[in-house]
């Protein structure tokens, strides 16, 4: 191979995977943003078809993380959690691995975040705050720990740890709380501690952290009872930190971090709100300045996507919304029928909103001229796991051209190519 052929290679490895791949909560950059040709996302006349449907995922919200042609995620039955492997190709089992006692919780039992696919081993955290590294060919457990006796960890309200664990290099990243620390990190192939973020020790929430350079400088961004923090990345140093868009009941998105104006925005549900935090370094302190604090952006569980300039999710003051990143305005609202309130990712500048209520994903455009559908898909089948609220909660998928669905016990794959 030539060396500007092997250049060329080089450059668009990272963008395949970044399309074929869903390897960890949120996609390749956590952000809940896919980049991928030759798609279906106009469903007007066209729907996706169903390739497969699994019917063994158990009980829990955990969203599938794919690498490759095989998919892990988590469930729970029988009295127990697991953690499982199916082939994308064909819907088949390939493992089941158990993990430990059920978590049971009137809101849904079983494990609610999703599995980090790092090589050859998987990261994951159950409802009871246990994390666990096994091993990707056959889920065999490496190590486990627990947030609350090994770590003292403290979470908000009562509905299970939540948290999808971060890998960046040697260590796993996760979020348990509490008085030595709202962050850990821990050495990803012993489970022992590397640092805690002693500095920030506020209340775990249910949000997943994102990692982010920030001028030259790595951090973890995470977002927790009172608000949100950067630390370091090296020894969970505390960077900077920002008492916005908290709440006392339960934060749970994931902040989003813009590289371009260098601004985190921030939501939460519970009459809270959102906020713009712009972030300045001076020598090798860092300055968070609160942009805007408001509740235009006011976003329970279903997550925000930022495309552009703009950030775009369901808000419980205004319905689907559409908010200058910079500014924090509201750029344009709408409160359709269907889909109601619910989760949202993007695929190529196509919002993919699903209704909590019915399963419904209903594609509309990422654009500031407003509230623009191009078709729905329903959900095939509804779960017969009874619950409080007996909603679809776990978040879509889209990873190698297919459409993942979940409702429980049962996962469904739908081809997205045109």
């Amino acid at each position: 191979m030539s060396k500007r052929l092997l250049f060329i290679a080089c450059f668009l490895l990272p963008l395949l995977v970044e399309a074929q791949d869903w390897a960890q909560w949120g996609g390749a950059n956590r952000d809940a943003v896919v980049k991928a040709t030759n798609l279906n996302l106009d469903w007007t006349d066209s729907k996706p078809a169903l390739l497969w449907t699994f019917r063994q995922a158990g009980a829990g919200y955990s969203s599938p993380s794919i690498s490759g042609t095989t998919l892990y995620c988590q469930g729970a039955a029988n009295g127990k959690d697991f953690a499982f492997a199916i082939d994308t190709k064909t819907g088949a089992l390939k493992w089941k691995q158990d993990l430990g006692a059920e978590y049971v919780q009137d809101r849904g039992n079983g494990p609610r975040g999703a599995v980090t696919v790092d090589g050859d081993k998987l990261y994951l955290i159950r409802g009871g705050g246990q994390i666990h590294c096994i091993q990707a060919a056959d889920g065999k457990m490496l190590w486990q720990k627990d947030f609350t006796s090994d770590f003292g960890g403290e979470l908000q309200s009562r509905w299970g740890f939540s948290e999808s664990p971060l890998v960046d290099g040697n260590l796993v990243v996760c979020t348990p709380g509490g008085n030595s620390g709202t962050l850990a990190a821990l050495d990803k192939n012993t489970g022992a501690v590397v640092w805690r973020s002693k500095e920030w020790t506020d209340i775990a929430g249910y949000s997943s952290p994102i990692v982010a350079v920030v001028d030259g400088v790595k951090q973890i961004i995470q977002i927790a009872k009172s608000g949100v923090a950067g630390v370091s990345v090296n020894d969970g140093k505390l960077l900077w930190k920002a008492d916005v868009a908290g709440n006392k009941t339960a934060v749970i998105p994931s902040p989003i971090y813009s590289d371009k104006d260098h601004i985190v925005f921030v939501t939460s549900g519970y009459g809270a709100g959102c906020a713009g935090v712009k972030l300045t370094k001076s020598g090798d302190v860092f300055k968070a300045e609160t942009l805007y604090e408001n509740k235009n952006m006011t976003n329970h569980h279903g997550g925000v996507v930022l495309v552009g300039d703009n950030i775009y999710g369901f808000s419980d003051t205004g319905g689907w919304t559409c908010q200058s990143l910079k500014s924090g305005e509201v750029v344009w609202k709408e409160r359709p029928r269907e889909p109601g309130k619910g989760a949202v990712i993007c695929v190529n500048n196509r919002l993919l909103c699903l209704s909590e209520r019915t399963g419904t994903i209903t594609l509309a455009s990422a654009t500031t001229d407003g509230w623009k559908e191009s078709g729905n898909l329903e959900i095939p089948e509804r779960t017969k796991i009874e619950t409080t609220d007996n909603m679809v909660w776990t978040h879509p998928v889209v990873a190698d051209n297919k459409l993942y669905m979940r409702d429980h016990d049962l996962l469904f794959c739908f081809d997205l190519k045109k």
